[in-house]
């Protein structure tokens, strides 16, 4: 409780700096809008019915991409872990994949799908699905090889292995690989949106960049942060807190 009174404390100091820094009139109001003016941006993209619409488009968005990105991912690194060879060759192409940024993606989306759905969906499929395929992979290199013999010697081969001791046995570790690629997967798609204007909060924000209303861009930006922070908290953060628990890395409350 302490903690959720401090970070609910550092925001409402965050509120107050800027109403006193938009009190001083130092940019005129299109430039820098106070939290009045943002909060009235967000009412009235509510009551039209453009921020609901816009959201619920990009989070579908994000839900199939990082699904896509999360199922391929996991194959691939599984795949890099199992075979020390294909890892060797290929390992080195996924990282260095890994660290590229999103945008650099885009002409080739444009040039193989066009100013279209699958474009977007593509950015984001590739922003998020090299990061968890080397995540992945750390994770199941970093099992005790120990557990893995132990299993062999009672009989445990092929995928019943894979599923009953190896993949749960590196649990944790997947699921902050799963984490890394959610952001990854956020960011390439919020870049995507921005680009090609189809429908959805990217689209939002860059309209009012196209209108000069710097408190529509600075409420897109904070609706952005939120949706962000409540998918890392309330889905990555307990389940892998849950996960660590149930695996004894870390005492229950």
């Amino acid at each position: 409780m302490s903690k959720a009174l401090s970070q609910v404390g550092v925001v409402v100091l965050i509120v107050l700096a800027w109403m006193a820094v938009s009190a001083l009139h130092l940019w005129p109001p299109y430039l820098f809008p106070s939290p009045v003016d943002v909060g009235a941006t967000l009412v009235r993209l509510t009551a039209n019915g453009e921020l609901l619409y816009a959201s619920v488009r990009t989070l579908g968005r994000i839900a199939l991409g990082f699904g896509i990105a999360a199922i391929g991912g996991m194959l691939m690194g599984i795949a890099l872990a199992r075979y020390r060879r294909l890892s060797e060759l290929f390992g080195p192409i996924a990282q260095g994949l890994q660290g590229m940024p999103s945008i650099c993606w885009f002409p080739l989306a444009i040039l193989w799908f066009g100013l279209t759905e699958q474009a977007i969906y593509f950015v984001t499929v590739v922003g998020a699905l090299f990061a968890i395929a080397t995540a992945t992979e750390a994770a199941l290199r970093s099992i005790p090889q120990t557990y893995v013999r132990a299993a062999t010697t009672m009989g445990a081969r092929g995928t019943k292995l894979y599923l009953r001791v190896i993949l749960p046995a590196a649990l944790p570790q997947l699921l902050i690989g799963l984490r890394a690629g959610w952001s990854f997967g956020w960011r390439s798609l919020m870049a995507a949106e921005l680009l090609f204007m189809n429908l959805g909060l990217g689209q939002l924000l860059n309209m009012g960049r196209d209108l000069a209303d710097a408190a529509q861009v600075v409420a897109i930006i904070l609706v952005i942060l939120v949706i962000g922070l409540l998918v890392d908290r309330l889905l990555f953060a307990r389940t892998e807190r849950a996960v660590r628990r149930r695996w004894g890395f870390e005492a229950a409350a």
